[in-house]
């Protein structure tokens, strides 16, 4: 284990009452945060601290672990770092990177804060914090005067002749692990800037803060396409045909009739956010291949090959673990697949999939193939899951401490 975010999110807040379960482009605040952290390729790990039974399992849904956040660390006087380092002492494995993230902050573009960690995992910086340039003249006051802090307010020079201070937007801050437990605060060492959307530098802490967020959510979602906003797919489980889908359909034999295939690493994550929100998931394939039985036991899901009537395989499968196939997804892309397609509620096909397999599918994704269609479905599932009515919920104190699950 590598890079592991933490989301404190408790459940009481001062400014805007439950915070944390207010919504911004339909996905509570808590849920975008999971989301953000688990949008790119560096977080190994997500987990949300928090004492509140409704933030707990909407992070699940999303896709995060949750941690107890106790009582004495949950109050309005309790910092961030005290929550983060009981978080870091409930795992039985310490990180190298700790990547805070708060969830007042609804706009974080996963691919910088994957530059972010990059920078820290590889020693340029001990702290990335997310910040956005500014050339704005500050002010203080004193007794009612009012005197320049980052200018001589006699000398006034253009914005293009000045170099830009930073203001800190609390979205996020990537910190070496070791070097914050040492310092006991999120600042130390080299410390450096990872420049962010200044379109996404709100941070949430006032009703109309909240508003303001609302409004620019559709520009940011323009600026930096669909995520998190994704088409919902609202199933009980997930199966996937193997060839053409968790890759792109090609494969190499070797001299000694060996097949390899190319796998998309999104796709396992995918299928490992679908696993912790207790989705089932199935491979299921025409063939015998070793290659899908090593990639079904590497991902933990079911897998049924070497099966002529792939619908009726499905049905078994389905009875065996009491589900409904209206409440199924099946994802394919060939001819062998419309007997699936034909018997779930939710047939679904990769954009390069054979005409027949298209023309029958309810939904075509936007991603072939090998290149990521599996994680894809898994997103639009889970964000299915994670925009339920918190009025909804079932109240629960099942809250536990979750101290060995791994990806």
């Amino acid at each position: 284990m590598t890079v592991v975010a933490l989301v404190p999110a408790r459940g009481g807040s001062q400014g805007v009452p439950g915070k944390n379960l207010r919504r911004i482009g339909g996905f509570p605040l808590v849920a975008r945060a999971v989301r953000a952290a688990n949008g790119g390729l560096r977080v190994d790990r997500v987990i949300v601290t928090t004492d509140d039974v409704e933030i707990a399992q909407v992070a699940r849904s999303a896709g995060a672990e949750v941690i107890d956040r106790p009582a004495e660390l949950s109050g309005a006087t309790a910092s961030s770092e005290s929550a983060l380092l009981h978080a870091l002492d409930q795992l039985d494995e310490q990180p190298r990177i700790v990547v805070f993230i708060q969830a007042t902050s609804p706009f974080i573009d996963p691919t910088v804060l994957d530059e972010a960690i990059r920078r820290v995992d590889e020693g340029e910086c001990d702290v990335v914090f997310s910040a956005v340039p500014t050339y704005e003249f500050l002010w203080g006051q004193n007794d009612g005067e009012a005197s320049g802090i980052n200018h001589d307010p006699t000398f006034r020079p253009r914005r293009q002749d000045r170099e830009p201070h930073f203001r800190e937007t609390g979205a996020f801050y990537v910190m070496r692990a070791d070097g914050f437990r040492e310092a006991g605060h999120r600042f130390f060492g080299r410390v450096g800037v990872a420049e962010v959307d200044e379109l996404g530098s709100i941070e949430i802490d006032t009703e109309d803060e909240l508003r303001l967020a609302e409004a620019i959510e559709p520009l940011w979602t323009a600026r930096h396409g669909a995520t998190p906003r994704v088409v919902e797919l609202d199933v009980d489980a997930v199966v996937t045909d193997f060839d053409g889908v968790h890759t792109d359909n090609r494969a190499s034999v070797s001299a000694d009739g060996v097949e390899r295939v190319t796998v998309h690493r999104g796709d396992g994550m995918g299928v490992s956010l679908l696993r912790r929100a207790g989705v089932p998931v199935l491979i299921l394939s025409t063939e015998t291949n070793p290659v899908v039985t090593a990639r079904a036991a590497k991902l933990g899901v079911d897998v049924i090959q070497a099966s002529d009537d792939k619908a009726a395989a499905l049905r078994v499968w389905a009875a065996d673990r009491g589900l409904s196939l209206d409440r199924v997804a099946y994802l394919g892309n060939d001819v062998n697949d419309l007997g699936c397609f034909a018997a779930v509620g939710w047939p679904v096909a990769v954009p390069d999939a054979h005409p027949d397999a298209l023309a029958a599918a309810r939904i075509v994704l936007a991603t072939p193939g090998g290149s990521g269609a599996v994680r894809e479905l898994a997103d639009r599932v889970l964000a299915a899951r994670a925009s339920f009515s918190t009025t909804d919920v079932v109240p629960s104190h099942d809250v536990t401490t979750t101290t060995g699950e791994r990806r």
